[in-house]
C-alpha cells in the first residue's frame, strides 16, 4: 500500500455536510481498529439519524489493506459505498471508517449523482482532521523481573515503542510494539538486561 515503515490514519473524528437538489448527505469519519468499533458507531449514527433512508459506509482496517467493506446501504450498488471507500484510499488511509447519512430530499439524483455526493461529503470530512503518520508496530512480548521496571520502560520509551498490555505481579509481563525499523535495537538493548525474556506475539 504505502511505504511499510509507517502508515496513515487519523486520530479524531469528523463531520461535514454536502447538499444537492434537497438531499442532505452527511458524513461522519471515524478512527477505528475493528470491525466490532466499526458495528457500535453505526448503531449511535441509526439512532440519532433514525429518519434518514441510507446509512451508507465503508472502512479501511490493518496494514495489509485487506480488511475493508463498503455498504451502499439501500442505495444503486457501487453509488455509495465504493466512493467513500475511494476516498479513503486516495489519502492512503487505513483505521479509518466513514458513514454518510443521507436524508432523501425528494428528487432523484441518478448514480452519477449519488456517486458525486458520497464522494463530496466524505472528502470534506476527510479534510475537515488531520492525517497523522504512525510507525508501522510489531508486537513482541517481554517477561521479567519486577525489579527490572524502570530499565525496561526505559527502552520502551526511549525507542517509542507503545505499550498494548501489562500485567504487573512479581514478575511482569508486557505487550509491546516496536516500530519495525527498531525492532534489532530494542531487541539487542532488552537481551542485554538480565532475566529478561522477549519473544514475539504469535
Amino acid at each position: 500500500m504505502q511505504d511499510q515503515d509507517y502508515y496513515y490514519t487519523i486520530e479524531q473524528s469528523s463531520t461535514a455536510e454536502f447538499k444537492d437538489r434537497g438531499s442532505r448527505f452527511i458524513a461522519y469519519a471515524y478512527p477505528v481498529s475493528s470491525p466490532e468499533e466499526v458495528k457500535q458507531y453505526l448503531q449511535v449514527l441509526k439512532k440519532e439519524h433514525h429518519k434518514a433512508v441510507h446509512h451508507c459506509f465503508a472502512y479501511r482496517i490493518g496494514l495489509d489493506g485487506n480488511q475493508f467493506r463498503v455498504n451502499d446501504d439501500g442505495e444503486p450498488s457501487g453509488s455509495a459505498g465504493r466512493p467513500i471507500l475511494g476516498q479513503i484510499d486516495s489519502k492512503q488511509l487505513t483505521n479509518t471508517l466513514v458513514v454518510v447519512v443521507r436524508y432523501f430530499g425528494g428528487t432523484l439524483l441518478g448514480v452519477p449523482g449519488l456517486i458525486n455526493a458520497y464522494k463530496t461529503s466524505t472528502s470534506l470530512a476527510l479534510q475537515l482532521v488531520p492525517i497523522v503518520q504512525k510507525p508501522v508496530e510489531i508486537p513482541y512480548r517481554v517477561h521479567f523481573d519486577y525489579t527490572l521496571m524502570n530499565e525496561v520502560m526505559m527502552i520502551v520509551k526511549q525507542c517509542q515503542c507503545s505499550v498494548l498490555a501489562q500485567e504487573m505481579q512479581l514478575f511482569c509481563t508486557l505487550e509491546i510494539g516496536i516500530p519495525k525499523k527498531r525492532v534489532d535495537e530494542v531487541l539487542y538493548r532488552l537481551k542485554e538486561l538480565r532475566n529478561v525474556d522477549v519473544a514475539p506475539v504469535k
